[in-house]
């Protein structure tokens, strides 16, 4: 009896070790069924982003030559005028603007160099007169040879020449109109000393005017002398008016790599000023076969020329467009694009095939 109670007592403490460590599986075992019914769902999918894109309505028609340029209304012809003689400006009589009438005085120059050599070519001219008489006389009464009298009538006519050439640059000192107009520029001031030819002022004769404009290199093609115009000057109230292309420069200014043009006014107005700034617009002389889109439209898809195609749903094809001419101003697309649908107009090479879109016309999302 003895013997079966202290085995008994030594198996208590062993049974109590394990049933507490039975306890401590089950409780950890109860802590990972939660861990584990998770990691079995399946991931929520992510939502799907709509990439906002710029769109516009296909529908504008390709037109040719409807480029409008800015100008300045010029005189179809203008002097540039100068002294014949060099020498000080002493005396400037009009300004930029003025109004001047045929014969007009309009600058002095010093004239007193001038009238020093009048004055001593008609002293000699005085002489050689003086001989030449004495010699008549003395070849009348024989006491000289024809010879010597023919060489003082030679003196005579050299001295006359002289004089009249000194009397004329003495004129020359004082600068004249020779025809109505208004002075369109001032190039020189009192005080300066030019030479002879120099330029001083400019001169718009009263006549036809005209709009002095630059045409870029791509234009070229599309206008030609005698195109018609309309002209519109930026005055309060001022109306259209019709023109022509006069003239067309054939080599391109070497900085601005454009070409001078000039446009004639047709139909004359008392209210086109010299100076004043016009706008050229030449009308659309033909069509293109196709519609115009932006550039930034144009998707290129190895070598072939694509757009994006909205759907009613917002989502977006791509579809292969031929393109007839690709200008400053756009696209011409030939073929594979109709009036009336929609494209995506910017970002096209951020979209991929099916994907849907949020529509961003005129600044505002659909």
């Amino acid at each position: 009896m003895m013997l079966t109670a202290c085995n008994h007592d030594s198996t208590l403490p062993t049974l109590l070790g394990i049933t507490e460590i039975n306890m401590k599986y089950s409780i950890l075992l109860l802590l990972l069924v939660p861990v584990l019914a998770g990691c079995n769902k399946e991931a929520a999918p992510e939502a799907k982003t709509e990439h906002p894109a710029l769109t516009l309505v296909a529908g504008s028609a390709a037109t040719a030559g409807s480029n409008t340029y800015s100008g300045e209304i010029r005189a179809r012809h203008e002097a540039q005028l100068g002294f014949r003689v060099g020498g000080k400006i002493v005396e400037r009589l009009v300004d930029m603007g003025t109004r001047v009438k045929a014969g007009q005085t309009l600058m002095r120059l010093d004239a007193g160099d001038a009238a020093l050599q009048l004055g001593s070519a008609e002293a000699q001219h005085r002489l050689a007169e003086a001989d030449a008489q004495r010699f008549r006389e003395l070849r009348s009464k024989g006491f000289v040879s024809q010879a010597a009298l023919d060489a003082k009538e030679t003196a005579l006519k050299a001295a006359a020449a002289q004089a009249g050439l000194a009397r004329n640059q003495s004129g020359y000192t004082t600068l004249h109109a020779d025809r109505a107009g208004v002075i369109a520029a001032v190039l020189a001031e009192a005080g300066q000393v030019v030479s002879a030819g120099q330029p001083v002022l400019r001169l718009a004769p009263d006549g036809e005017r005209e709009v002095a404009i630059a045409l870029p290199e791509s234009q070229l093609a599309n206008l030609e002398v005698g195109a018609a115009a309309e002209i519109t000057l930026l005055a309060a109230g001022a109306v259209p008016l019709a023109g022509r292309l006069r003239e067309l420069s054939p080599a391109a200014d070497p900085a601005s790599r454009t070409y001078a043009a000039r446009v004639t006014l047709t139909q004359p107005s008392p209210g086109v000023v010299l100076g004043m700034t016009a706008r050229v617009r030449f009308p659309a002389n033909k069509k293109s076969d196709g519609l115009l889109i932006p550039l930034t439209a144009v998707f290129q898809q190895d070598k072939q020329a694509a757009v994006w195609i909205v759907a009613a749903d917002r989502s977006v094809s791509l579809r292969p467009v031929q393109v007839a001419a690709y200008r400053d101003d756009g696209a011409v697309i030939a073929s594979g694009l109709a009036a009336g649908e929609r494209i995506v107009s910017n970002g096209v090479h951020r979209l991929a095939a099916g994907e849907k879109i949020r529509i961003i016309e005129n600044g505002s999302t659909q």
